[in-house]
């Protein structure tokens, strides 16, 4: 069970990842998209979409300097009460910004008649496995290094991710985690596998020509103004010819 969750599964993920993409890329290029519903409800989507991708992004750079970055080189910059600080307060914070977006974008495709017409099992599924990870992330967060203390995962599951990229997973740094760890990283790869199928592919549609594309040039126009006509009551004829 040590070698199928933690050197098995995250492959399979990963290779899903690429593969996925790649092939989403060449025959469904055209699905590559949210399919948005702003036609249909914007007054809570402007509030709940900024405050789920906003803190999405700051709990994925959180993920990166926790996971990607060696105790060593944080150590250079700072303690490690610093770190475990910023790791507390702005880790819950943007967990619990893209929790409450989240739930949010959910109560409005529920409550959107025509939203939650278009809402796909895929869709369903996509939200479940996203709410789980936010939730048990915000728990492993609060609960393990907030109310129990604080438990160093840069000595045991940051190795373990760091290796499976070098080709050398360690399936014995894993097991010593604590449970809400290990879920949460379980929960984390499961995503990972779906990324493609979902709706959060549009994540990698990045507009990368957009600074790049030729000005749109809009002219004044000089002297009088356009020539008007006062209107006519009624039907003005029309021409037999």
């Amino acid at each position: 069970m040590s070698l199928l969750l933690w050197v098995a599964f995250p492959y399979v993920a990963l290779a899903s990842l690429v593969g996925g993409t790649v092939w989403r890329y060449r025959y469904d290029r055209f699905g590559w998209t949210t399919r948005s519903s702003e036609l249909y409800e914007k007054r809570l989507l402007r509030v709940a979409s900024p405050l789920f991708h906003y803190g999405l992004l700051f709990v994925i750079g959180g993920h990166a300097l926790g996971l990607l970055i060696p105790e060593q080189w944080t150590s250079l910059v700072g303690s490690e009460t610093t770190y475990h600080a910023v790791s507390l307060y702005a880790g819950t914070a943007a967990g619990l910004a893209a929790g409450a977006g989240l739930v949010l974008l959910v109560y409005r495709r529920r409550r959107t008649g025509p939203v939650f017409a278009a809402t796909t099992r895929n869709d369903k599924v996509m939200y479940l496995l996203l709410g789980g990870a936010l939730l048990l992330g915000i728990g492993v967060t609060t609960i393990e290094n907030g109310l129990l203390g604080g438990y160093d995962y840069r000595q045991t599951v940051s190795p373990w991710f760091r290796g499976i990229f070098l080709l050398d997973p360690r399936p014995e740094l894993m097991e010593g985690a604590p449970l809400l760890y290990r879920f949460h990283v379980v929960l984390g790869f499961a995503l990972i596998a779906l990324f493609p199928f979902t709706r959060l592919i549009h994540a990698f549609a990045v507009p990368v020509k957009y600074p790049f594309r030729p000005y749109i040039v809009y002219r004044r126009r000089t002297g009088t103004a356009p020539a008007t006509r006062a209107a006519r009551r009624g039907w003005e004829p029309v021409s037999r010819d």
